[in-house]
């Protein structure tokens, strides 16, 4: 099987005409870890054009819930640009300037063997960001191919058809006017959430392979361990609950709230705040049973732990259960927090 390179096109006129207008004395970039060979490129072609520093911020950032702001803050530079989380607003808060970054792969071959597969369906046509603008060419595909093509509103931060990892109004939307999904693009993780959010059948479409894969059963996997970890936390005495310190994932009041409801059944509860949450830190605090983290819910469906470590829609769950109730739709939601 023939694997296709990305190739992904950053929006660098309007980084260039950002920096014409306000003059910054240096600039930072960052975005997904997939793309930083091509910021680390950027950030050269700023300071070949312009004279300036320009810092490439190599941490993680999974979303704009993790924009990693404070780092341009304490190097001082004058705008942040952060590539490749397109969201319905250009900026999200002040010196931080969202950009696009697309991928110029092709999805007709791929699209032509999805319409073989799904014939006759109407389908809820979804991407992430990278592959916004081959929506509309894809949705013409299918429909010449007999398939009706649905592609729900945004909401939220997200843009007509666009989901991220734990945000999925546009297929949730969906839900009760299609027999599947389809997601453009090779990502299992952005996938296996619209499954998850909707109980749905959900197909991706990706490119790189020219394949069609039903991601149904791989999320139904994470539905399990997720599922799984709620009871063993059912039997937990003492619970850590974690507010995540990333500038977009600060839910204290979340944290008080579960805090309160497990004191409540009994439980004895300790507070904690962590930056990255990973099972190598969380073996450092002594004398908890189970965690609960308000932080990102794909934390905890999309890694492992040694003890149980709940996200909101989970810890939702857990009190149901403490309370006998029943919690067999707890991640059919179109915004886990």
């Amino acid at each position: 099987m023939e694997f296709v390179v990305k190739l992904i096109i950053v929006d660098e006129d309007r980084i260039f005409k950002e920096i014409q207008s306000k003059q910054p004395a240096s600039v930072s970039l960052n975005g997904p870890d997939g793309i930083l060979p091509q910021i680390q490129q950027t950030a050269v072609n700023i300071t070949n054009k312009f004279g300036i520093p320009a810092y490439v911020l190599a941490d993680t950032t999974w979303g704009t819930c993790d924009l990693n702001s404070n780092a341009g803050k304490i190097l001082g530079t004058g705008i942040q640009f952060n590539i490749g989380h397109t969201i319905n607003t250009e900026s999200i808060e002040k010196n931080v300037i969202l950009i696009d970054a697309f991928d110029d792969i092709k999805f007709d071959s791929v699209a032509e063997k999805c319409a073989v597969i799904l014939s006759g369906k109407t389908i809820g046509l979804i991407t992430d960001s990278q592959h916004l603008n081959q929506m509309k060419k894809v949705e013409g595909i299918l429909t010449k191919n007999n398939i009706k093509v649905k592609i729900g509103k945004g909401g939220g931060q997200l843009n007509d058809g666009q989901v991220f990892g734990c945000e999925f109004y546009p297929a949730t939307k969906l839900k009760e006017e299609v027999d599947a999904y389809v997601f453009l693009g090779q990502s299992n993780f952005h996938a296996s959430g619209i499954a998850l959010s909707t109980n749905m059948p959900t197909y991706v479409l990706d490119p790189y392979f020219n394949e069609v894969r039903e991601i149904t059963e791989f999320a139904q996997k994470l539905k399990r361990k997720a599922t799984l970890a709620i009871y063993k936390a059912a039997e937990a005495k003492s619970f850590g609950v974690i507010v995540g310190l990333k500038e977009g994932q600060l839910s204290k009041l979340f944290a008080l709230k579960f805090k309160k409801e497990l004191e409540k059944e009994g439980k004895t509860v300790q507070l904690f705040a962590l930056t990255d949450i990973t099972s190598e830190r969380l073996n450092n605090l002594k004398g908890i049973d189970a965690f609960i983290q308000v932080a990102c819910p794909r934390i905890s469906t999309d890694n492992q732990f040694d003890k149980p470590v709940l996200s909101s829609p989970q810890a939702n769950a857990l009190l149901k259960v403490l309370r006998n109730e029943d919690i067999e739709e707890y991640l059919e939601l179109p915004h886990w927090l």
